[in-house]
This record gives C-alpha cells, sequence and structure tokens, in this order.
C-alpha cells in the first residue's frame, strides 16, 4: 500500500491511497495517515490513523470532504457526525487521548470505490498547510440494532447476505474458498443447531461440502438442556440416535443396525469431522433463549450443576467428541425469555464451580448479553470477576432490533456502531465490547457476534432505516427472520448504516451481514485485539460458506 500526501490529491482523483496528514504548526506535528483496507468496486473500507507529535493530544477531531456521489455510511472508534458532503470524526468517547507519539485508528466503510477524501484537517489544521480540492457530495447515515435475544430450538435465527454501500451482494468481496483458519489465535466458531438436520436439512456434512471446516476453529453445538438443575440432553434422537444414511453422512459411511451400541446423531458425525479436521474443538452449549430458565435452580448449587455437566460431556459413548462447554444463560440476574433473581454474583459462582470440575485443560465459555446501556444486562452479573474462569465469551452482538416491535422503527438488527436515530442508546456492539472492557474482561476474551440472518418488517414504506411497520415481514421458518442465503438473492442490500447491511423490497424492509459488512467487522475486531468472531447459525450461510469464508479472510 502506498502513501501521497492530501495537498498531491486533486478531485476527482480515482486512486484510493493513503494520506499523510500534519499540522502545520508543531515541531512534530501530529498526522493522520489513511489507508484503504479494501476496494470492491462498487465500495470500499478506509481507515485513519491518528499519530500525536511532539505534543499530546487530549483528543482529536478529523474532517474530510466526500467528491461528488462518494458516500461514507458507517464508522467504529470514532464518533462520525455529517453535514451534506462534509464528515467530521471525533475521538471516541472512552478515548483517553493521546501521549506524544502514540496513535489511534478509525475506519469507515464508503462507496463508491476509488473516492479519496477531500480537504481533510486535524484539529482544524490543514493537513499540509497547502490548499486541498473543493468538496461536493456525500452521504447518510441510519440506523442499527441492538442485542437482546439468542436464538432458541423452538426459534432460530438465520442467514445474513453480502453488500455493501448501495451495492448488490454479487459485488462484494469475498474470500478464496481456500482460506484458512486465520492465524495468531484467533477464533472463528460457528453454532450448529441440532435441530436443523429436521426441515432445514442441514447436517455435519455441510460443514465440509460448504468448504467452512477448513476455515473453522470451533463448533458451538447447541443446545443442551437446563433442567432440575443439572445439564441435560436437547434432543436425543438428533444427536446421538439418529440414523446417516450415505448421501448425508461425513464420510459417505451410512449407519448400521449390527452393532446397537454404536454411536449415531450429531454426535457421531462430528467425531467423523474432528477425525478429518484435527485443529476444530468442539463444545456442548447448555441453555439458549427456550432453556435458560433452568439455570436459576442450576445457581442454587453450583458444583452439582458442574458435576452433572461434567458426567454428561464425560459420557464414554462421546466423550472424545467434545473439549469443551459453553454456557448460554439469558439472562443470569435479569429478563430474558423468563427473568432470573439470583443475584449479581450467581454467573460467577457458576462458572468458578465448572471451571473447577472440568480443570484447566478443558474449553469453559459462555454467550453472553450484548447490551451497552447504562444498568442494562452487562451490567447485572459480575461478568468482569467470571472471566477469570473462562476462556472466552461469545459475545451476542445481534438482535437488538426486529420485529418482535411489529410496528418499527425499522433498525439494523447488528449495528457495530452507534448512528443519529438509533432506537435505543448503547443498543450496538462497540457499546457492549468498551463496557466489557471497562469492567476488566481482556480484549482477548471477548469474540465479536455475527448473524448468519437478517430480522424484517413489512408495511414499510420507507427506505432508510427508522421507517414505522405493520408487522413481521415473512420469513420461511418464521415471520420477521430470514436466512442470508435466501435474502441474498431475495432482497439484496441497499445501503448499510453502522456497519451492517440493509435492505428494501417492496414493503419489506430487512436488515444483515454481508461479506461486505463482515470484513469491516471483522477489522474492527482486529484492531480492538478480540480474540475473533463467531457466528449463529451455520445453515444461514450459502452452499459454498460466503460468510464464514469473510469472516475467516477479515481476521487474517
Amino acid at each position: 500500500m502506498r502513501k501521497i500526501l492530501l495537498g498531491s490529491v486533486i478531485a476527482g482523483a480515482a486512486l484510493l491511497a493513503p494520506l499523510a496528514l500534519g499540522t502545520a504548526t508543531a515541531a512534530t506535528p501530529a498526522t493522520a495517515a489513511y489507508t484503504v483496507d479494501s476496494d470492491w468496486g462498487s465500495g470500499f473500507q478506509g481507515k485513519f490513523t491518528v499519530k500525536a507529535g511532539s505534543d499530546a493530544l487530549p483528543s482529536w477531531t478529523v474532517e474530510v470532504d466526500m467528491p461528488s456521489g462518494a458516500t461514507i455510511s458507517s464508522a467504529w472508534d470514532a464518533a462520525m457526525t455529517r453535514s451534506g458532503n462534509h464528515y467530521t470524526f471525533k475521538n471516541p468517547t472512552w478515548s483517553v487521548g493521546l501521549a506524544a507519539g502514540a496513535s489511534a485508528s478509525f475506519g469507515f466503510i464508503g462507496a463508491p470505490g476509488g473516492s479519496t477524501p477531500l480537504n481533510c484537517t486535524l484539529n482544524g489544521a490543514p493537513c499540509t498547510g497547502g490548499p486541498t480540492a473543493s468538496p461536493s457530495a456525500g452521504p447518510s447515515r441510519s440506523p442499527s440494532p441492538s442485542p437482546s435475544a439468542s436464538p432458541s430450538p423452538s426459534a432460530s435465527p438465520s442467514a445474513s447476505p453480502s453488500a455493501s454501500p448501495s451495492a448488490s451482494p454479487s459485488a462484494s468481496p469475498s474470500a478464496s474458498p481456500s482460506t484458512p483458519p486465520p492465524p495468531g489465535g484467533k477464533k472463528v466458531l460457528g453454532y450448529f443447531a441440532d435441530w436443523g438436520v429436521y426441515g432445514r436439512q442441514y447436517f455435519v456434512k455441510n460443514i465440509v461440502s460448504s468448504g467452512s471446516a477448513a476455515k473453522l476453529t470451533h463448533i458451538n453445538f447447541a443446545f443442551g438442556n437446563v433442567t432440575n438443575g443439572q445439564c441435560a440432553i436437547g434432543d436425543s434422537y438428533a444427536d446421538y440416535d439418529m440414523a446417516y444414511t450415505t448421501a448425508n453422512s461425513v464420510d459417505g459411511k451410512a449407519d448400521t443396525w449390527d452393532n446397537p451400541n454404536a454411536l449415531r446423531g450429531a454426535f457421531n458425525q462430528l467425531r467423523k469431522l474432528k477425525a478429518m479436521y484435527p485443529n476444530i474443538k468442539v463444545l456442548y452449549s447448555f441453555g439458549g433463549w427456550t432453556w435458560s430458565g433452568g439455570f436459576g435452580q442450576a445457581a442454587a448449587n453450583p458444583t452439582a450443576f458442574a458435576n452433572s455437566c461434567y458426567n454428561l460431556l464425560k459420557d464414554p459413548r462421546w466423550a472424545d467428541v467434545f473439549d469443551g462447554i459453553d454456557i448460554d444463560w439469558e439472562y443470569p440476574n435479569a429478563c430474558g425469555l423468563s427473568c432470573d433473581t439470583s443475584g449479581a454474583a450467581a454467573f460467577k459462582n457458576l462458572m468458578a464451580a465448572l471451571r473447577a470440575r472440568f480443570g484447566s485443560n478443558y474449553l469453559v465459555t459462555a454467550a453472553i448479553t450484548a447490551d451497552g446501556t447504562s444498568g442494562g444486562k452487562i451490567d447485572a452479573a459480575d461478568y468482569g470477576g467470571a472471566a477469570q474462569y473462562l476462556d472466552w465469551y461469545n459475545v451476542m452482538t445481534y438482535d437488538y432490533f426486529g420485529a418482535f416491535a411489529a410496528q418499527g422503527p425499522t433498525a439494523p438488527h447488528s449495528p457495530l456502531t452507534s448512528y443519529s436515530g438509533i432506537p435505543t442508546a448503547g443498543f450496538y456492539s462497540d457499546a457492549a465490547i468498551q463496557k466489557l472492557k471497562s469492567k476488566g474482561v481482556p480484549a482477548s476474551k471477548l469474540l465479536l457476534g455475527i448473524g448468519f440472518y437478517g430480522r424484517g418488517w413489512t408495511g414499510v414504506t420507507q427506505s432508510a432505516p427508522g421507517g414505522t411497520a405493520t408487522g413481521a415481514a415473512p420469513g420461511t421458518y418464521e415471520a420477521g427472520i430470514e436466512d442470508y442465503k435466501v435474502l441474498k438473492t431475495s432482497c439484496p442490500a441497499t445501503g448499510t448504516v453502522a456497519g451492517t447491511a440493509y435492505a428494501k423490497c417492496g414493503s419489506n424492509w430487512w436488515s444483515y451481514d454481508t461479506p461486505a459488512t463482515i470484513g469491516g467487522k471483522m477489522t474492527y475486531a482486529k484492531n480492538q485485539g478480540l480474540g475473533g468472531a463467531f457466528f449463529w447459525e451455520f445453515s444461514g450461510d450459502t452452499s459454498n460458506g460466503e460468510l464464514i469464508t469473510a469472516m475467516a479472510g477479515g481476521l487474517r
């Protein structure tokens, strides 16, 4: 990647190149260097790196104009405002400023491709002290979503498509199908829903045939039940009894009935998968939206609960299948499908008991709320104190908004950042990540959540977010929810807001992530030092794994 001085950029330049910006008065001036992380023709992802010079920067403000026809739809690690074609980026509220010589970066998604910011200033001073080209037109931002519930056996979400500002999914970038798992310990984790083998006809074999297995590091098998204060099998037939045919088996070998003690079902398929891909670790996930009501009783005797889970996962029939346990409690000391009153310490105590029982060589993780509001669900439980016992948290940064609010306003269900008009302040991914960090959770123990599905309304007349609706848009399995693999062609993305995509088709309005927006979210995850990313769930992706490919490639 090359760097050029902003002063040498003329209006209409087609080159997307880094800009080195500086104040003219400082002996060692502060700079704001611009680079292009990716460009897919109809859109691009840009990044500014602000670096303090001889003097510290208690705060910083970068201002740019965009050429005619170019827009910026969302930004992260900076507070963005827009007036016409003029964009202002200020350091986020959680930033403590920059010491002399220190630097910080922020990124954004723009459209169309090939548009270089103009008239750039840092803290009001011309970038190079020389003349800059004159501005023209700019974009607008729209609403984004916030986290509430995660999928359940009775109502499981699906997938999301791929596009960027006013780009169709086919125009969005996606990594090569041969993209391996990311280096440096970054995790790419996917949920496998055991009920998917029924109506969805999604089997463990599909993880292989889609090319997804080669890109994964971990699989969460969902869900085990929590009842009578204990871990329990969720669906015994799907999990370990269902006989697989040659066509739907991972290795093309059908189950036989000549050995009544042989393991069958998804557990056996996962065993076969691990034999083919020894790097993949499998965790058994308990709870979920529907089955979290049992955690209150479990929390009353954490040791007994941990013992029951250990005995279940170490059952000699499938002990080799599982490398860890994942707890999906929605939500400790707060309300989900039901309300929990076990107290702020209950979650930490449960995690401590699980770690004590399973030991240091077994993975212990948890899927947790992404409610970044003040006094919200993150504040209701001791997630900071519990982090010492866990390998990582799967932060459910999706389902913030949806047709559970039947009349709207329409809003993206998985916004990365805030935006003007967001229905609930604090209902966006970065708010949750920063809140968890502030509670002492190491960034490396946080995985960013991606939904492989969209949420939508019907009866909508407004294309931009913030419109009214009459109810949930029709969905294949559940009203208001649809897989990415369906939405990709049935309702291609028409815009982006807060780092995610949205689309209006007829009177239906959908929001979802695409390969392009996932790329932006993975850049955010890397910049934040997160441990990686996870998704709900496999069956929402395309048959060639577009979204998983974007995740794995984006974390490299």
